[in-house]
């Protein structure tokens, strides 16, 4: 299995990534004007539509650093790489691709059903 500083390190770059995402966002979610007179109708409303995608994508990454944030905890706790529901060791290739999942793929799949 990969080395707990590996992961933590895997962790930290992804946390910078999206603090950094985060503190560079502005004006995606400001107000739409409906001053028709400057803006016609539909261009209001791609407007309004690119302010909730925005703010969607905001709320992801969001919750994505908080996810990540609690896996530096679970690498404290040694409760790292295992699955939340079964207890059985998650994957390497999915710590990995995600160091953030705190479910094996067979304790995943079932949740979606």
């Amino acid at each position: 299995m990969t080395s707990t500083s590996s992961y933590r390190e895997l962790i930290n770059e992804q946390i910078r990534s999206l603090e950094s995402q985060l503190k560079d966002s502005t004006g995606g979610a400001a107000t739409v004007e409906l001053d028709q007179s400057r803006v016609g109708r539909l261009s209001r409303m791609d407007a309004m539509q690119s302010q909730a995608m925005y703010t969607e994508t905001l709320n992801r990454a969001r919750q994505k650093l908080s996810a990540l944030k609690q896996a530096l905890i679970r690498l404290d706790t040694e409760d790292f790489g295992f699955c939340s529901c079964c207890d059985d060791e998650i994957a390497e290739a999915r710590l990995q691709h995600n160091p953030s999942v705190v479910l094996c793929i067979s304790c995943a799949e079932k949740k979606e059903i």
